[in-house]
């Protein structure tokens, strides 16, 4: 049975991987948070800022982390000392963030995904699929979530925004105020903050008297936590080396 430890079990995210996990041929061992919580679901937690010591202690085989990027790339020297993989749901990197999950990933497993949910990686695929096929048409990207998010655009919004850019090239315009006529080579990007919104995203394509509408929206944070631990069973055992959600969907 492949071990799990989950970084942020305490946060929405964190407590949701724990419980989906109870349905499946998965062990969550142990939970690492910064707030000073006891457990969740059962799980005993952990200080996060003794994170390495409690990888040595528990021996997970890989640690699921929806955090901020700060905790992140704590949780990964933590884990390049322990030797755990990681997988990462955590947006909103830096470049030099990044290059940090780059650097751990030269001593253990770490993929990292924007997006959890199966239904975004047949999105993106077919958003190289329209973008190619109807190139000159006009492109708009939008995206919805919860009011409690503090990255903006979301990271699957970037995730789209780099598919399409790289077929099409298109620098993206945030947001619209005053006169601002639109460019043919550029794509609306624009985010909405609303209540309990699991996430929204939606492509468009308009041109030739048609409009496309490439659209994708989660239900329950649920569909997120299954994909990380669909990623984590997947991820137990692999050498070093960065990995995508894309080649755990390929290889079912």
């Amino acid at each position: 049975m492949v071990t799990i430890a989950v970084n942020g079990a305490a946060g929405r995210m964190g407590r949701t991987v724990i419980e989906t996990a109870a349905d499946r041929d998965l062990d969550v061992v142990v939970g690492l948070d910064v707030d000073d919580v006891d457990e969740v679901a059962g799980v005993p937690v952990v200080d996060a800022a003794d994170a390495a010591d409690a990888l040595a202690e528990y021996d997970p085989d890989v640690v699921i982390d929806f955090t901020v990027p700060e905790a992140t790339l704590a949780l990964a020297d933590a884990c390049v000392e322990t030797g755990v993989g990681m997988v990462v749901g955590t947006t909103g990197f830096e470049d030099d963030g990044l290059a940090e999950l780059d650097a751990a990933s030269e001593s253990v497993p770490v993929l990292k995904a924007t997006n959890f949910s199966r239904g975004i990686q047949v999105l993106l695929r077919t958003v190289t699929e329209a973008v190619r096929a109807l190139d000159g048409y006009d492109l708009e990207l939008l995206e919805t979530h919860h009011n409690q998010k503090v990255d903006a655009p979301s990271g699957t919004a970037n995730t789209i925004l780099e598919t399409v850019q790289a077929e099409r090239d298109v620098e993206p315009v945030y947001g619209r105020e005053g006169y601002a006529p639109r460019d043919e080579d550029e794509i609306g990007v624009f985010a909405r903050r609303a209540g309990d919104v699991r996430g929204e995203h939606e492509l468009v394509l308009a041109g030739n008297d048609e409009v496309v509408s490439l659209s994708h929206r989660a239900e329950d944070r649920a569909v997120f936590a299954a994909g990380a631990l669909d990623a984590a069973a997947w991820l137990a055992g692999r050498d070093a080396g960065r990995y995508e959600f894309g080649q755990v969907i390929d290889e079912d």
